[in-house]
């Protein structure tokens, strides 16, 4: 890795995404994620923001970001990108701006969007391989208005739209698949709580053409329910248990960049959260244990 790379993780400068976003829960997985990602690539970016959590890190007409912001609504920051992109390469081509001018253009989202809302005009952005980065902060829920269950909530978690005494009878969507399915430059998953890991990847991914593909678990002490000072020894529990596989695409490939050596239960994980305390209180549910632990186990038996 670049030795910029570890100079800015070193020197992580939070200030200038916190000053304008006194709105965002403390202990936010996902904004962990957007200022690692955002020190590496720099300010001449152009974030394309669909409606969600990270809407409030803008306070019109200010942004924690030294680049460009454009908000869009929750199903068309794809296009919004895709306009953009143009524009920048009509000015490159007439001399309008120079190389060292251009931006790179990075849509942030959240995964009521990207698992369901944005997923045709995403879909179509990388069908016609537009060079643009994307970002997915997964808090497996609609987090901005309750949280409420969304395609990327795993099964049993409860949400406010399934608070009954099983939780979200549903399971989530393999969005990663559905993105490597396109055949993009690069696609990845990602947690703050494993910044080097995260680094790395945005680093590669810097050097390709194309869409460029990311998801970050994003845990949220709102929506989970767990003091916000948790947030990054449950993101390296999401890893350690293996129900957050990291992992990358690229040339047709896909590789585990992290595999857990000795996965611990997923237990471990669950029980940290108090979306999934009905699992545990008042009696011990262990047929949901132990298929989603069975669940687990299948998907690293094939991984591996």
């Amino acid at each position: 890795m670049k030795e910029t790379t570890f100079k800015s993780l070193k020197n992580l400068s939070t200030d200038h995404l916190l000053a304008s976003g006194t709105a965002i829960c403390a202990g936010c997985g996902g904004l962990e994620a957007v200022k690692i990602m955002y020190d590496i690539l720099g300010k001449n970016t152009v974030f394309v923001n669909s409606a969600g959590c990270m809407t409030l890190l803008s306070v019109y007409p200010f942004t924690p970001f030294q680049g460009s912001w454009l908000y869009t609504a929750m199903a068309c920051a794809p296009a919004g990108a895709q306009g953009i992109r143009d524009a920048l390469d009509v000015l490159l081509n007439k001399g309008r701006i120079q190389p060292e001018e251009d931006l790179k253009v990075v849509v942030l989202s959240g995964d009521g969007s990207s698992y369901g809302m944005a997923l045709s005009a995403t879909s179509a952005a990388m069908d016609r391989n537009l060079d643009f980065f994307y970002l997915c902060y997964d808090n497996e829920g609609y987090g901005n208005t309750g949280h409420q269950s969304s395609p990327a909530t795993p099964h049993a978690a409860r949400t406010a739209t399934n608070s009954g005494p099983f939780g979200y009878p549903g399971y989530k969507k393999d969005l990663f698949a559905i993105w490597t399915a396109h055949k993009p430059a690069y696609a990845a998953t990602i947690i703050g709580s494993e910044p080097l890991d995260l680094a790395r990847k945005v680093e590669k991914a810097m050097s390709l053409k194309g869409p460029k593909m990311f998801i970050a678990l994003a845990p949220c002490p709102t929506g989970w329910h767990f003091d916000p000072r948790e947030t990054v020894e449950i993101g390296k529990l999401a890893v350690k248990t293996g129900i957050w596989p990291l992992k990358e695409y690229l040339d047709g490939k896909v590789i585990h960049t992290k595999p857990p050596r000795r996965r611990i239960p997923v237990e471990e994980y669950l029980k940290k959260q108090g979306r999934f305390a009905h699992l545990f209180s008042p009696q011990r549910d262990t047929k949901q244990l132990e298929e989603i632990q069975a669940r687990i186990d299948e998907y690293w038996a094939e991984a591996i």
